[in-house]
């Protein structure tokens, strides 16, 4: 299988697998099962795939992250916006 190929299957898989998560929360407006330490370690460590991706100008690298990082603030939003004091 080509590498590229190979690259943009994971990227892809690992991309979306936090939005079950993401359409759950939304859903059930319910953040106390998720972890803010988490959610700022992943965040921290995609924007790092992201800066990795640029400096290698790996375009499956840079796009999958980027995604992924994107879904995640949106659920980091909705940790905020739902926590409860």
């Amino acid at each position: 299988m080509d590498e590229n190929i190979l690259g943009i299957i994971a990227g892809v898989l690992t991309s979306i697998s936090m939005i079950p998560q993401l359409i759950k929360v939304i859903r059930e407006k319910n953040v106390e099962d998720i972890s803010l330490v988490m959610l700022l370690v992943l965040i921290s460590g995609l924007s790092l795939w992201v800066w990795y991706g640029f400096k290698k100008d790996e375009l499956p690298i840079i796009l999958s992250n980027a995604f992924a990082v994107l879904v995640n603030i949106s659920l980091l939003i909705c940790y905020m916006f739902y926590r409860k004091s």
